[in-house]
């Protein structure tokens, strides 16, 4: 039987669902010839986990970024990005980085009640941490779920400072929360906004909020006193780098003070995944932006190696970076001081706790 071409569906980013890299066997489709296979246009509801880990506070040991712990309340993200390097985490689920990675979310029932019990770890030494550092923690389903919001409250509790990366305006539902942490220095948002194109957010980041929910998010955070930051990631060669200047301009314009941006990485299965996108959504410069890639990564479509990874090397990574340095200049964004506020940190009584005679 000869192997089918699965067809783009509507509100998903991946095409395609290729088996994990760590399964032995390969699943492909193919016609059988009584017609089942139109199912495959039909679209694919996302279906919850629960996911059982017994500890909610991830450590990072890149030097590329600024935080050393994180926190996801969800694995698997409904965003739907194409370009999402969270992706390859699902192939330890035994899942499929592609249409499995959004479809298939685990949610951390228990982040709160196991963040909690973290912080009070006599251990636990206070410093500033990412919420959603891998997957988005406002992605829709957080509309229902509220672990996000649950966590957010320990943070509020405990004067936890904590950093929030996320590309939904849903992240205003919280403003009640945000707003006090913000006055006592301990929180700060940033959103990431890869295009102010509608049409091609839509193609790239098919359930994520438009570019211009995204931009009045910022409006409404900065309004109510939350620093805000904008990341123009990623930063895709031939496709949405002309952009650059536009999105800092725009961001800038709404209240952010800080910036910053990503060249695009493509680890593990998300080459093939993004590649197949590509020339689905835009053949006519898909060879142009895979060889530019290369010339931002020696030849390759990816390098791993810290330090370069985030930003890559060559003239064409170098003149991303000048333009970024020349617009923030500019823009007098990264001219303030964004750090949080750690000094007060403090678990709060827990049930049960002898009360001061203070």
């Amino acid at each position: 039987m000869d192997e089918l071409k699965r067809q783009p569906l509507k509100g998903r980013g991946a095409i395609s669902n290729a088996t994990s890299r760590y399964e032995r066997e390969t699943r492909v489709l193919s016609d059988d010839g009584w017609g089942e296979n139109e199912a495959l246009a039909e679209p694919v509801r996302t279906t919850v986990f629960d996911d059982t880990a017994k500890s909610v506070l991830s450590k990072n040991s890149s030097p590329d970024v600024i935080f050393e712990r994180s926190v996801n309340p969800y694995r698997g993200c409904e965003h739907a990005c194409i370009y999402c390097f969270a992706r390859p985490t699902h192939a330890y689920l035994g899942l499929s980085p592609g249409l499995d990675f959004e479809t298939k979310i685990f949610r951390k029932a228990r982040a709160a009640e196991l963040l909690a019990a973290e912080l009070r770890a006599k251990s636990y030494r206070c410093q500033p941490l990412a919420l959603g550092a891998n997957t988005d923690p406002y992605q829709p389903i957080e509309r229902e779920q509220r672990i996000t919001r649950a966590v957010l409250e320990v943070c509020r509790d405990f004067n936890q400072p904590v950093m929030i990366i996320t590309k939904s305006a849903l992240v205003l539902r919280d403003l009640d929360i945000l707003a006090p942490m913000a006055a006592r220095g301990l929180v700060n948002v940033a959103l990431s906004l890869t295009t102010l194109d509608r049409d091609l957010a839509r193609r790239l980041e098919p359930r994520a909020s438009t570019p211009q929910r995204r931009l009045a998010a910022m409006r409404d955070l900065t309004a109510a006193g939350v620093p805000v930051a904008v990341l123009a990631s990623p930063m895709i060669p031939a496709l949405n780098d002309h952009e650059l200047e536009a999105i800092l301009t725009a961001a800038a314009e709404a209240g952010a003070t800080q910036a910053n941006y990503i060249l695009l990485r493509l680890p593990l299965e998300i080459k093939d995944l993004f590649e197949e996108w590509l020339r689905e959504h835009a053949p006519n410069r898909a060879e142009r932006v895979l060889s530019l890639i290369r010339q931002c990564r020696d030849g390759e479509l990816y390098q791993s190696q810290f330090g370069s990874r985030m930003k890559g090397s060559g003239p064409v990574a170098e003149l991303l970076s000048q333009r970024f340095k020349l617009a923030c200049k500019r823009l007098g964004l990264n001219a303030r001081d964004a750090s949080l506020n750690c000094a007060d940190f403090k678990p709060p009584p827990a049930k049960g706790d002898q009360l001061s005679l203070l």
